[in-house]
């Protein structure tokens, strides 16, 4: 269980490292070549999903990165559409930093009953955006504004709020291709208040970008970008995280 994974993280000081995969943009006759590429000794898990999927693919696409890679695949989905029985699992995300109830609540209902009977490991996530530095998919098909990044005492209360409400942990995103990542003071002050692991994404697009964020807190780290585009090799990066 990814969960477990997690609470084993705060209690060792070790970081996980995750690969985000955008389904649109992965092409099926990619698929095994972008597994190898990943270098599995390095990743820990891989999360499958998007703020928005325009190719009518998701379950094959699905059904053939757990064909060609022994890692466990979660859902890492933007609405109840992007769901599988074919993964391992599913962040069952609650968009806490928005006041748009439709994220927060609505596609959770409406994703309920086919969870209910899947027998995915569903784990229960705090979702809160931050702003890194440019509207991303995810700010625009939310409808919702982020946190902004000089403003750790709004991020920590919603994290407060969040382990009131019984979140298992907390995933802090800046975005896919956001200019800049989760800032130090925002990760460092929900470490500081929150018994609750962190997961950061969004932005993570260097080596010293993945540092700062490792140590300012984070029991895993997600990039996406960054990788598909050549820029962050996996492992890289995971020297650095699995330090």
């Amino acid at each position: 269980m990814l969960l477990k994974q997690l609470q084993n993280n705060q209690k060792s000081n070790r970081c996980s490292l995750a690969v985000l995969v955008d389904p649109d943009n992965l092409k099926v006759d990619t698929i095994e070549q972008f597994v190898a590429d990943l270098d599995e000794q390095f990743v820990d898990v891989i999360l499958f999903g998007g703020s928005l999927i325009t190719e009518n693919k998701f379950s094959e696409k699905l059904a053939m990165l757990k064909k060609f890679s022994n890692l466990p695949v979660y859902l890492f989905p933007g609405n109840s559409i992007q769901l599988s029985k074919e993964a391992d699992g599913i962040l069952f995300l609650s968009l806490l930093s928005g006041r748009n109830a439709e994220f927060l609540i609505g596609q959770q209902v409406v994703a309920a009953p086919f969870l209910k009977q899947s027998g995915l490991d569903v784990l229960s996530t705090a979702y809160l955006m931050i702003d890194g530095g440019k509207l991303t998919t995810a700010h625009y098909m939310s409808n919702t504004l982020p946190i902004p990044n000089n403003k750790p005492e709004i991020a920590v209360n919603t994290a407060i709020a969040a382990e009131f409400m019984g979140f298992k942990c907390i995933y802090l995103d800046s975005g896919s291709g956001a200019d800049k990542p989760v800032s130090v003071d925002v990760i460092s002050a929900i470490k500081a208040n929150v018994s609750l692991p962190i997961i950061v994404g969004g932005g993570i697009n260097s080596i010293d970008k993945a540092k700062q964020v490792k140590l300012a807190g984070a029991d895993m780290i997600v990039i996406g970008t960054a990788f598909e585009n050549n820029k962050l090799s996996i492992k890289e990066i995971a020297a650095i995280v699995s330090k």
